[in-house]
């Protein structure tokens, strides 16, 4: 069964599941793989490429919308926990993203020196 793309009002999601197509677009927009994306929502490969897909064959709306939520956050106002939680997510995940760059980086060279 394919999978499907779905709006219960909250947006296009993954069906069966509360994953939104605006949850995948910054590892997309980064250029993970889509079995990368799919290892971090635990997800079967095959939802995130039905996610990419729709991204994709959506674009301008998609990332129209999703520039409109990224401007709702940008205005909020959190508590100093609530503030504070944000911050450590951001970090963990940029510091994620900055060691898979890192190992891309490394990987050509380890295939052209035999892995050594």
């Amino acid at each position: 069964m394919a999978t499907k793309i779905i709006d219960r009002g909250r947006g296009p999601e993954i069906e069966g599941t509360r994953i939104t197509v605006y949850d995948v677009i910054d590892y997309w927009k980064d250029d993970w793989r889509a079995a990368q994306i799919a290892a971090v929502f635990r997800l079967p490969i095959e939802d995130i490429e039905a996610a990419i897909d729709y991204i994709e064959r959506h674009e301008a709306e998609v990332m129209a919308d999703y520039q409109q939520i990224l401007a709702r956050h940008r205005q909020a106002t959190y508590s100093p926990e609530v503030a504070a939680k944000l911050a450590r997510n951001r970090e963990t995940f940029r510091a994620k993203v900055e060691a898979r760059r890192t190992r891309q980086s490394e990987e050509p060279h380890a295939e052209r020196d035999g892995g050594s």
